[in-house]
């Protein structure tokens, strides 16, 4: 004899984020006292140093700080476009027959993947571009970020597609479809929404990678942030405007992804 599970008490349902029926208000609310938590412990800390703020000469130069904020976004939504197509393409190249093909996207992927970002910068501009005659900074700091991408971009998908089952492979060739037909309305639906997850953390380690294209004198947020602190020397008032504005352009991305995620969820 099966006895019904009672239903969880009202206190249980507000606190435990595994209990259903718990109100969209009730997470809302956690979220806030969480984040009350977190801002009372830094406020303790900034007490305890002694430090005392100084938003005056900061605030003179806030439209220095809108510029470089708007220069990352351009930045990041070019690199964030181009290199999930290379990252796409290079999966797909690691996955070809052709020998050739298949060791360059390999050799590609483990160049970026074993050498440090902030090299790759250095070489790509004051080498590479040079030679290629490419004298537009930001044309040159889009194609670092996308090479570097998409090479984490490239392992992503394809461990999403070498996750798919063999057997289902095997049907779509036997009923006939091609191996384009296969990709496109086998393969892929299933491994966007293992992919998602990962390629979420790696889109918002590109928008944050792009602070470090400071040092061929892009001028974006972070550049322009140091700018200010040096012409200020108000360091945390320069500081914090900069992890606002990154917050700003990586939350808005993390909450759209989990909303695909939740769209493709289905069993496999």
């Amino acid at each position: 004899m099966c006895i019904p599970e009672q239903d969880s008490p009202v206190w249980r349902r507000l606190f435990h984020a595994g209990e259903s029926g718990t109100p969209w208000w009730a997470h809302t609310a956690n979220a806030v006292a969480a984040l009350l938590l977190i801002s009372a412990f830094f406020y303790y800390c900034l007490r305890q140093v002694g430090y005392e703020w100084n938003w005056g000469p900061v605030w003179v130069y806030r439209q220095k700080f809108v510029t470089g904020w708007l220069v990352t976004i351009g930045i990041s939504a070019a690199a964030l476009l181009t290199s999930t197509f290379i990252g796409v393409a290079t999966a797909l190249i690691r996955r070809s027959r052709i020998l050739i093909l298949h060791h360059a996207g390999t050799i590609y992927v483990e160049l970026i993947r074993s050498t440090p970002l902030l090299v790759q910068i250095l070489i790509f501009f004051y080498v590479i571009a040079n030679a290629a005659g490419v004298q537009n900074r930001y044309v040159a700091g889009v194609a670092i970020l996308s090479l570097f991408a998409g090479a984490y971009i490239s392992e992503i998908v394809r461990s999403g597609i070498e996750n798919i089952a063999e057997s289902q492979l095997e049907s779509a060739r036997a009923i006939g479809l091609s191996e384009a037909q296969t990709y496109r309305y086998v393969i892929f639906p299933q491994a966007i929404r293992q992919v998602l997850p990962p390629l979420t953390g790696q889109f918002v380690s590109l928008i944050k990678d792009s602070s470090l294209l400071s040092i061929i004198a892009i001028e974006e947020f972070t550049l322009n942030a140091q700018e200010v602190n040096a012409n200020t020397y108000s360091g945390l008032e320069s500081y914090l405007p900069l992890a606002a504005g990154y917050l700003l352009l990586t939350l808005p991305l993390s909450l759209w992804t989990r909303r695909l995620e939740h769209r493709f969820r289905y069993a496999t």
